[in-house]
């Protein structure tokens, strides 16, 4: 989990982009995740200027060849085009350095819907044995049923990158989904818990913020979390044994 500080520029989102990847390899991770929309940068609170395509390539081919230089597999929160409509995504690049695709948020934020559009399709990725979906944001936090699908589908972790607005700086919570915080956190316990799948949510380093980075285990308890608003990358151990999906795949349907 790339729990990076908010940049100021799009250039400085791609550096600390590349030195987080850097970090991870050392760290011997794997995959590593970086929040909701990082490069070039989340446009709520900001200018909604256009969309850049040649800055957004330059960067994801940057990504590309981290990714393939350090062995690692790399989920970039981002944003791209498709046709007319800028959509919030995420973009895979595998251990090689290969793209693997790309997940758009489907279920967008009330606040988010004049400037970015829905993604239509949801799909899982494997890295080496493992399988892996992505939720993002507000999605991940109030919509259940996109983890549900993912796990139904093979994934034993669900990778959740969102980003804050905080409004108020000043606030430091006690620990990880303290009972006086905002039901977020505890969002996080419940999608592990009732898939019985692994749950790693990312959020940028910010002073202030209301949720961090953390790795939760199939039964709902926390592996481990970033202190609130420390810059660094989370690093966990996981069982993708552990993760048998038993809970979301028990669910039944019925017709109404």
């Amino acid at each position: 989990m790339a729990n990076v500080r908010v940049a100021d520029t799009a250039d400085e989102s791609l550096t600390i982009a590349l030195d987080a990847i850097e970090e991870a390899a050392q760290k011997a991770a794997a995959i590593v995740c970086f929040p909701e929309s990082f490069v070039p940068g989340y446009r709520i609170g900001k200018n909604n200027g256009s969309c850049d395509s040649a800055f957004l390539n330059h960067a994801w081919s940057a990504v590309d060849r981290a990714a393939g230089e350090a062995n690692i597999a790399v989920i970039l929160g981002t944003e791209r085009m498709e046709g007319t409509e800028l959509r919030i995504t995420t973009r895979v690049t595998n251990r090689d350095g290969s793209l693997a695709g790309f997940q758009d948020k489907v279920q967008l934020d009330p606040s988010e819907e004049g400037v970015y559009c829905p993604g239509t399709e949801r799909r899982v990725f494997r890295c080496g044995e493992l399988t892996f979906g992505i939720v993002i944001c507000h999605e991940g936090w109030r919509y259940p049923e996109t983890v549900r699908w993912a796990v139904r589908h093979g994934a034993q972790i669900v990778f959740h990158p969102h980003t804050e607005i905080v409004e108020n700086e000043q606030y430091l919570p006690s620990g990880f989904a303290d009972t006086t915080n905002s039901f977020h956190e505890k969002a996080a316990l419940c999608r592990a818990a009732e898939n019985t799948c692994y749950f790693a949510t990312v959020n940028n380093a910010m002073r202030g913020a209301s949720t961090t980075s953390a790795i939760i285990a199939p039964d709902g308890t926390l592996l481990t979390y970033q202190p609130y608003g420390q810059q660094g990358v989370l690093v966990g151990e996981i069982d993708p044994a552990e993760a048998t999906g038993f809970l979301a795949n028990r669910l039944r349907t019925v017709t109404i």
